[in-house]
């Protein structure tokens, strides 16, 4: 493994953008199974604990339904006419170039979700190498980055953020910290803490003055996941990206869309994504700002 890493390390650079290029098109097709069973999957839990804890009321016919897929070990198949997929059908980005976008067996669309996931992993992992390298940082930040898509990508359509991936990303930064990859153990502790209490204070005045609740508890975790990777010195600088990002995108959905001024919108992608560009470019921005307005 050791000599492995000495060759990237010592590789053209094109080869090392080009290898994370291709483990992040590999990353990028588990990950969109990741988006489509684990919601699945967390609503035949829900589903299951409610039946178990009120068996005694429910009626002879209550279905829980079928046990959705495993997330690892289940064949992929077309979720329309249920056909397993072949080896070559599972090609990542390739594969939906060959069927034209189409199932072989079927001929329904194919979701572009799945290239568009496939090649979004991929150019953000050649960014995380291209910044870090084949570095203990640079497989640190790749682990982040696959996460941070995944939690997007199911909030983005589900308005869920699973426990199974924010508080890995909480636990996992703050191991992080022990080595310290990024940030030291106080710095990410701290971090942590006020990444969740900062949104969760947002939440509390919001629903003081409103009656409403603005946001899930699922932010609140995330952001204590990014606080824990990079410390408190970055929280105002995510919570700033994210809230400027979200409003823009929020104001353009209700002219486009016609939506509500109080329609609920998933708020976990600009988090995530304030989240990656922190991690890999925010002492940058932090020194630019800091030039630009005479601090340094």
């Amino acid at each position: 493994m050791t000599e492995l890493l000495s060759y990237f390390q010592a590789a053209p650079l094109w080869l090392q953008l080009g290898s994370a290029l291709a483990l992040g098109l590999l990353v990028g097709s588990f990950l969109n199974v990741v988006m489509l069973r684990m919601p699945q999957r967390m609503e035949f839990g829900w589903r299951r604990e409610a039946a178990s804890i009120l068996e005694n009321e429910l009626k002879p016919d209550f279905d829980l339904g079928n046990e959705p897929k495993g997330i690892v070990w289940e064949p992929s198949h077309c979720p329309s006419c249920k056909n397993k997929l072949k080896p070559w059908h599972n090609i990542p980005l390739v594969s939906y170039l060959m069927l034209l976008g189409r199932c072989s067996f079927c001929g329904v669309s194919i979701s572009v979700q799945y290239p568009a996931v496939e090649l979004l992993t991929g150019l953000l992992s050649m960014l995380v190498i291209l910044t870090f390298g084949w570095t203990a940082q640079g497989f640190a930040a790749l682990g982040f980055t696959w996460i941070l898509i995944a939690a997007a990508g199911i909030d983005a359509k589900t308005q869920y953020l699973p426990d199974e991936l924010t508080l890995s990303l909480l636990w996992l930064g703050l191991l992080a910290s022990l080595i310290p990859l990024f940030v030291s153990p106080r710095d990410a502790v701290i971090g942590a803490a006020l990444g969740y209490l900062s949104l969760w204070s947002v939440y509390q005045g919001y629903k003081l003055i409103r009656g409403v609740e603005g946001m899930g508890f699922g932010d609140f975790k995330l952001l204590a996941a990014l606080g824990a990777w990079m410390g408190w010195q970055k929280i105002l600088l995510i919570i700033l990206l994210s809230a400027v990002v979200g409003t823009v995108i929020a104001v353009v959905r209700m002219l486009v869309q016609k939506l509500e001024p109080d329609q609920a919108f998933p708020f976990g992608p600009f988090l995530a994504a304030a989240g990656w560009v922190a991690l890999l470019y925010g002492d940058g921005l932090i020194e630019g700002y800091a030039r630009a307005s005479g601090l340094r």
